[in-house]
Order: C-alpha cells, then sequence, then structure tokens
C-alpha cells in the first residue's frame, strides 16, 4: 500500500469527516435498532391417537398409474433411467423396493437391499427387472393375471393388480453368486466380469 503524506491524509479526512459525522435518517436507526425477524415453527399439539398395527402407508392415487403398457399387460413408468447391462432371467438381482395394492394404494410389502432371483419372484415383476439397468427406477404396474392371480397371498386379495417402485442397485449372474458363495470365509472372492460403466 503506497505511503500518503501527512497532508494527503488530512485531506482523506477532511473530506470523510463530514459524510461520517451527517445526521441518519429515522427510518435507517429504526431498521438499525430492529432485531431481524425470526420465523417462529408452529407448536406442535400432541396427538394422542393410537396408530394401527401394522403400520400400512397408502400411496396416494397418482403413483399407482403407469404410462407405457407393454403386450404382456405390464404397466411401466420409468422414474429414473439406469445406464449399462440388464439382468436376465437367470440372474440374482439387489434391489430397493415398495409393493402396493393398485385400488387402494395400501402397501403390502418393502425391502431395502434385497437379493432376489429374477425368475423367482411373480412373472410381472420379473419381466420388470429385465428392462432395468443399474441405478435406474421404475415404477411397475402389475395385472392380477401377472402377480397372484385368483390367489390371495397374505395382505394380497385375490384379483388384485399390483404397483411396485423399483431401484435395481446391482445384480450378478448365477454363475458370480454361486462363486462368492463358494469362496471359503477369509479369501477375496475372484473379481467379477462387469462391463465397464460409461
Amino acid at each position: 500500500m503506497p505511503c500518503l503524506s501527512h497532508a494527503s491524509s488530512r485531506l482523506i479526512l477532511a473530506a470523510i469527516l463530514p459524510m461520517l459525522a451527517a445526521p441518519v435518517p429515522a427510518h435507517a436507526v429504526a431498521a438499525r435498532r430492529q432485531k431481524p425477524r425470526v420465523a417462529t415453527p408452529a407448536p406442535v399439539r400432541p396427538d394422542n391417537s393410537i396408530i394401527a398395527l401394522p403400520l400400512t402407508p397408502v400411496v396416494p392415487a397418482g403413483q399407482r398409474r403407469c404410462e407405457a403398457s407393454a403386450p404382456t399387460g405390464l404397466g411401466s413408468t420409468t422414474l429414473r433411467p439406469g445406464t449399462g447391462a440388464k439382468p436376465g432371467a437367470g440372474d440374482v438381482v439387489l434391489v430397493n423396493y415398495i409393493g402396493y395394492l393398485a385400488a387402494t394404494g395400501a402397501v403390502f410389502d418393502q425391502g431395502m437391499r434385497s437379493p432376489l432371483p429374477v425368475n423367482g419372484v411373480i412373472p410381472g415383476f420379473s419381466q420388470g427387472l429385465q428392462t432395468m439397468a443399474r441405478s435406474g427406477v421404475t415404477r411397475f404396474c402389475i395385472p392380477a393375471a401377472l402377480g397372484y392371480g385368483a390367489q390371495a397371498s397374505g395382505p394380497i386379495p385375490a384379483n388384485s393388480d399390483l404397483v411396485f417402485q423399483v431401484e435395481l442397485l446391482d445384480f450378478k449372474t448365477a454363475a458370480e453368486v454361486e462363486t462368492m458363495n463358494n469362496t471359503p470365509a477369509g479369501e477375496p472372492a475372484a473379481p467379477a466380469k462387469v462391463p465397464p460403466q460409461p
């Protein structure tokens, strides 16, 4: 920073001092004195009603519809596209999913990081899994004929159309799963041949 001469610094002070001493408008002083308003959250009222068990949330009607329909009757809506290869009928997938009734939206099942054999689930779910790629999220609308049909299954009434939201985290071939299962504890598993990701 350049040094100012004593005369120069007096000139600067003479120019600035009147501005500093000028009266401040009343509304500016009031604005300075007021503390900023902080929104206070509305108090939460206690709700002493008993929650019905088992806890079964209901999915809104708009999330029980699918945009596309396959010739088999399986409906689907891609919520987030995935990338890369798609699992085959003999593969095992790792998924996050939630299943609910199309008619009412009542949730009947959900799972996180669930390993499922593609050919070991209801036909509509199996068909849907084979259309997904890793990291994709899809909603499947499964007609009763591709679900449990005329047979009730637990909380699912007979002849129920089903909806599943599925996130495909990963999948492995049956051979890769067998290799992983046959590797003794403590030994690293042989690296799986996974196609390169873009």
